[in-house]
């Protein structure tokens, strides 16, 4: 095909790359990151859901149902 095509590597790209495979090792639990996971993986949906179930309930109401069970 194309010959003499040769690719210039970024170092910050490397830099960046090299520090992605090696996340488990630099990885440290510290309050922000429990912060982050207590927001992120428990709060946001936790609220979402409740939002989805308060917004079928007052379908439910404005309809002349009873309210749907969820889990």
């Amino acid at each position: 095909m194309a010959g003499g095509l040769e690719v210039k590597k970024n170092k910050f790209i490397e830099e960046w790359n090299a520090g992605r495979e090696n996340l488990e090792f630099n990885f440290r639990w510290t309050r922000r990151n429990w912060a982050l996971i207590g927001i992120f993986g428990v709060a946001v949906p936790i609220l979402v859901y409740k939002g989805i179930v308060r917004e079928f309930h007052m379908q439910d109401e404005d309809a002349g149902r009873p309210y749907r069970k969820f889990l």
